[in-house]
């Protein structure tokens, strides 16, 4: 079992240049715990995203760390020409040592495509071509590429990036065809589905790994979680009862201003849902560690990511969830 985090780098309430410089001060305690990587959400023209342009975050996170992995969870692939991506990401593997982890999806957001001019219902074969294209650049000195959306020909590529033949390529998702596709292509997959859900698709990634890659090692498989952890159950609660509905009003902001509701409903406003274990967990060390215990042993996964910063959570909050984490979780579930 390894360990990550995952950051909607979501408003808290204070300055810009305030929320920044905090949010790369907590990259450097989840840098000193021993977290394997740092995933980044994308989102525009909402608080729940304040790293609309995570190759710009991340590469001021990777001058301040030095083992940790970073990348985004997801680059919204249709909302860029993928030259510019293959660019960008190159540069990010070669600034930071090679440690770039590269998350990519279609997006989530309709209300946030249509900003770009861009239409979500095409999104799924716009990134299919997109990420074709990525590929070949990432791994080619020149790039040419005929297909229904793009085209480049003999396009020189400047710069490789550290890691071949590729940075490592994560997919988020929420089914057994997602997982199975993930598995084919090589790729890690995380989902913040319950740990129930999740044991169809890692027997599926698993099925599909071996069809494929035989034996070589299993990627991460990875669940997704909120994490709050305090001396006792009771701080760690009220703690968490106060910051997930300004986190969730940030999720929901854009629905909200369009007279909209989400199609998926998991993300629910009701805490009792969400903190039940089902979607985050919050507690002593002993009840986090218990639950996810549990989830990880109900779901098979092998890899566990946090979202210790979110809503209003101030940063000694922050600090002390990661160091209780790092003192008694991660030592007590690293083994499975």
């Amino acid at each position: 079992m390894d360990f990550g985090v995952f950051d909607h780098v979501d408003r808290t309430g204070q300055d810009l240049r305030s929320f920044y410089e905090t949010r790369l001060r907590l990259a450097e305690a989840y840098d000193r715990a021993g977290f394997y990587s740092y995933h980044v959400a994308e989102h525009h023209g909402t608080p729940l995203g304040m790293a609309p342009s995570p190759s710009v975050f991340l590469s001021a996170v990777a001058q301040r760390t030095k083992r940790m992995r970073l990348g985004p969870l997801v680059l919204i692939l249709p909302l860029y020409n993928p030259l510019r991506i293959i660019d960008e990401m190159a540069m990010l593997d070669q600034m930071s040592g090679g440690r770039l982890d590269l998350g990519v999806g279609r997006g989530t957001s309709p209300l946030e495509a249509a900003q770009f001019n861009s239409d979500h219902r095409q999104s799924a074969k716009v990134y299919a071509e997109a990420l074709e294209v990525l590929l070949k650049g990432l791994t080619q000195s020149t790039l040419n590429h005929a297909g229904e959306i793009y085209q480049f020909k003999d396009v020189p590529i400047e710069i490789a990036p550290l890691q071949k033949p590729h940075p490592p390529i994560w997919i988020g998702g929420h089914s057994v065809d997602g997982a199975a596709r993930a598995a084919r292509m090589g790729a890690h997959y995380v989902t913040q589905d319950t740990a129930e859900a999740m044991r169809p698709y890692a027997d599926s990634f698993r099925a599909a790994w071996r069809d494929v890659h035989g034996s070589k090692p299993l990627p991460k498989i990875g669940l997704l979680r909120f994490i709050v952890v305090a001396e006792t159950d009771e701080e760690a609660l009220r703690v968490a009862r106060r910051a997930y509905p300004i986190w969730h009003g940030h999720y929901d902001h854009l629905h909200h201003k369009h007279g909209l509701v989400h199609e998926r409903g998991e993300k629910t406003a009701d805490f009792n849902v969400t903190f039940n274990g089902m979607r985050g967990v919050a507690g002593s060390p002993e009840t986090v560690t218990r639950i996810l215990r549990e989830q990880a042993e109900i779901s098979t996964v092998n890899y566990l990511v946090g979202q210790f910063a979110f809503g209003d959570l101030s940063e000694a909050e922050v600090l002390r969830s990661i160091e209780l984490f790092q003192r008694h979780t991660m030592p007590a579930l690293k083994g499975l």
